[in-house]
């Protein structure tokens, strides 16, 4: 029998307060990361997803104490992201009550830490994020296009970016999720920057592709706006759906989207 589909919301924090922004910019408050996970808890969430987005681009060190705080009230799988650059910083979060550490930044600059990390931890712990984004094919770029995807008549490929967004880097996003999995990730936390805070759908090619090219669990992230864009992310091969916005404002209830999915085929917890 296939595993439940996960429903997961993302937190993403900066100077302590959740925010949520489109395309990573034009951030608004949400509210406090510990309550809102409690409450995510009791609505019936599979996991949380804790994302210090500015801990990368300002050089800051993971949100310990908002772990330590949801820790004392939520009891189900909590990964936490953001500054992690070590195998050291893996232990910190652990410690302070993360099930799971997502790297994002540090793995694309130093791949061993993946291994490292998996060595230590076990690849269950170590969700590699990675952020994408589309790019048009051109001749400067075909070089580092491992895999090239057309619509409307224009090509294009996915480019990995880092510190929250900002970063281009010359990786393409398929290759590198086939990467990390070699490397020992456990799980891959995709989001597309393109799709990201829109509430209009994720990007099904993106995440249909990096779900064809590996066998770890894939959690789609960017652009839910409705329950009916988590049933299409499922219909490409997600394991995970994050969402931020649609739960954040209360447009949608935890059990609501599972009554809807589970409604339509979709195995969920319940």
């Amino acid at each position: 029998m296939p595993l439940a589909k996960r429903i997961i919301p993302c937190l993403d924090v900066k100077d302590g307060r959740v925010v949520k922004g489109v395309k990573f910019r034009g951030l608004r408050d949400a509210g406090d990361p510990a309550e809102l996970a409690d409450h995510y808890y009791r609505r019936g969430a599979d996991e949380i997803v804790f994302l210090d987005i500015s801990a990368s681009p300002e050089g800051r060190k993971l949100m310990v104490d908002v772990v330590r705080r949801a820790a004392e009230t939520v009891f189900i799988p909590m990964t936490v992201g953001g500054g992690i650059s070590s195998v050291e910083d893996f232990r910190e979060a652990l410690t302070a009550g993360a099930d799971k550490v997502s790297v994002n930044t540090a793995a694309v600059e130093n791949p061993e830490l993946v291994s490292e990390a998996a060595d230590v931890f076990g690849s269950q712990c170590v969700v590699v994020a990675i952020d994408a984004k589309r790019e048009p094919l051109t001749p400067e770029n075909e070089h580092l296009a491992d895999h090239v995807f057309e619509e409307d008549g224009r090509e294009f490929w996915f480019r990995v970016y880092v510190r929250g967004g900002r970063d281009p880097v010359d990786l393409d996003a398929i290759t590198w999720a086939k990467r990390v999995e070699e490397l020992g990730a456990g799980e891959i936390l995709l989001t597309s920057i393109d799709a990201d805070g829109t509430c209009e759908g994720y990007d099904l090619t993106l995440t249909g592709a990096v779900c064809d090219a590996v066998n770890i669990p894939v959690i789609a992230s960017g652009g839910c706006g409705h329950p009916r864009h988590m049933l299409e992310v499922f219909e490409v091969g997600a394991d995970a759906a994050l969402a931020a916005s649609i739960f954040h404002y209360d447009e949608y209830d935890i059990i609501e989207v599972k009554k809807y999915l589970a409604d339509r085929g979709v195995r969920v917890r319940l």
